[in-house]
């Protein structure tokens, strides 16, 4: 099960560490393992929220996520993203860009110092947006009691999450955009960047979140009439409308599972420049610490662990609502990535041990009410 879930996860390992050292010797070969490492750790809590989502996805869906998803995460957010961000923000030519990452790397780092404020905006609103519409909802399962029992009953208000978010990102264009964090320790008045980049990312979180949501509901709707409607598509002879429904709904929601990894993928790319400003060593050790994540998803989702460890979700989403506000912060100030990463470990760790904690409660609870039905048994004899 292991070898067949991370098998290409290895793979690529073995192939990217060999390419390190033949483009750059054993210190690239640091620089690439140091990468992947800090990518793991900062993405373990975007693998629990896409295990969530990738249950729902079927055998074929899941394996389209491996493996065209995997080239997206790559190629697209791992090495074309970041050129991407120096096209637009110096307003060069891709070809350009791609130059000036090759040849000039100190340039090429400063220009995406230049452009994080942008970055942070747009992720951190879309990653608050997850976290916000999931505390707002009224789960029969709960972790932290206290505080998701009112939150709930607060999320019966219409609206409330993008009000609130869009609070938070007004309060952020004026007091962190006004000083946003440029390269050589430098701040310049970014706010009109930072609500723009925001809004956008609020936008993108509504249009695709919203079209996944229906889809989805629209295909719990056909599950229920499957049988039905196969049977009846079999008689007369027609294509069956359940598949084509379930093709869509589960095409929604790998648009989702992406957009979200570009979100989750903007504090990795941003903090591997504290590391390397080699965009090639930065491709191969954030590409292949997202081939881990990707391949943790799936595990998770055939293991059936979020089954198995309830909580395990609220946790990943409280990481989520911490890395967003962080993203906010750090337009203006530095954010070391270690701590980034330890508060996503510590809030996902905490939600495990208190789901083993809950399976042994239930667990003991149920072997006492069995020997309790045992004794009166036997009594009863």
């Amino acid at each position: 099960m292991v070898l067949k879930t991370f098998g290409w996860s290895f793979a690529v390992t073995a192939l990217g560490l060999v390419a390190a050292v033949f483009y750059g010797g054993w210190t690239a070969f640091g620089v690439v393992a140091i990468l992947s490492i800090l990518e793991i750790s900062l993405s373990f809590d975007n693998a629990v929220v896409n295990a969530g989502i990738l249950k729902k996805m079927n055998a074929f869906w899941q394996k389209i996520f491996l493996t065209i998803g995997i080239l997206i995460a790559v190629f697209g957010m791992r090495l074309v993203f970041p050129v991407v961000i120096v096209a637009v923000s110096a307003q060069l030519g891709p070809i350009e860009a791609v130059d000036l990452a090759l040849t000039d790397k100190d340039r090429y780092q400063e220009l995406v110092t230049d452009a994080h404020p942008s970055i942070a905006a747009f992720g951190g609103m879309f990653l608050l947006m997850i976290f916000l519409d999931f505390i707002f909802e009224d789960r029969d399962i709960k972790w932290l009691g206290w505080l998701e029992r009112p939150l709930a009953k607060l999320g019966k208000v219409d609206m409330l999450s993008v009000c609130i978010a869009l609070i938070v990102l007004l309060i952020s264009s004026i007091t962190f955009g006004a000083h946003a964090h440029q390269h050589g320790g430098t701040h310049a008045d970014k706010a009109e960047t930072v609500l723009l980049s925001g809004i956008a990312g609020l936008i993108t979180y509504m249009i695709v979140g919203g079209l996944s949501g229906y889809f989805e509901d629209k295909l719990e709707e056909g599950e229920e009439r499957e049988h039905e409607a196969e049977e009846q598509a079999e008689r007369e002879g027609k294509p069956k409308s359940a598949v084509r429904l379930a093709g869509k709904a589960a095409f929604f929601m790998f648009l989702y599972l992406e957009v979200l990894d570009a979100s989750f993928s903007f504090d990795g790319v941003i903090g591997a420049f504290a590391i390397t400003n080699d965009i090639v060593l930065m491709a191969l050790g954030l590409g292949i610490g997202a081939m881990y994540v990707r391949s943790l998803t799936v595990y998770l989702v055939r293991q059936g662990t979020l089954d198995d460890y309830v909580y395990l979700e609220h946790g990943a989403h409280y990481a989520i609502g911490a890395l967003a506000m962080i993203l906010l912060v750090t337009i203006q100030y530095e954010i070391n990535e270690i701590i980034t990463g330890l508060i996503g470990v510590v809030l996902i760790g905490a939600s495990f041990w208190s789901s083993v904690r809950r399976n042994r409660a239930i667990a003991a609870a149920e072997g006492k009410a069995g020997s309790d039905d045992k004794t009166e048994v036997s009594s009863g004899v």
